[in-house]
């Protein structure tokens, strides 16, 4: 199954309007990718604090099909894949309910921190991806069947 993370929308995530402020979708999305590297065994401190290796973000996008209100409860579904030797791919989706709220994605690519040149994803990452990529292909399995 892709890895699911639950949470409650806060006030601090939405604008004067009373939905989650555009941006901040991203950044309850980037939670569950933590979380999800912290239930695979990585260190969070060790992956974020002076790294050897980085995964700079160098694409976003996120798309809205209804709004999100303080007090809501979301299930972030995060799935993940791997687009080459050095890069991947999350995809999220925001669901409330049983209602597909928004879904985001964001691209990474992997880098030596000291050059700041591209580099292979390690061992621990291509195991993160692997992990949850096959809880992903099991769900689409299951659904194609269920269709059937």
């Amino acid at each position: 199954m892709p890895f699911t993370y639950n949470r409650t929308i806060h006030f601090q995530d939405t604008d004067a309007a009373g939905v989650v402020y555009f941006a901040n979708i991203l950044t309850i999305c980037h939670e569950a990718y933590e979380e999800s590297l912290i239930m695979s065994g990585i260190s969070l401190k060790n992956f974020f604090t002076n790294p050897s290796v980085a995964f700079p973000i160098v694409h976003a996008g996120v798309d809205f099909f209804r709004p999100l209100y303080c007090g809501d409860n979301v299930l972030i579904r995060l799935m993940p894949q791997q687009l080459s030797i050095d890069r991947f791919e999350v995809a999220y989706e925001v669901i409330v309910g049983e209602v597909t709220a928004a879904k985001a994605v964001t691209r990474h690519v992997c880098i030596e921190t000291n050059s700041r040149t591209k580099r292979e994803l390690p061992e621990n990452m291509k195991e993160w991806l692997e992990m949850n990529k096959r809880g992903a292909e099991s769900a689409e399995r299951r659904k194609s069947r269920e269709v059937i």
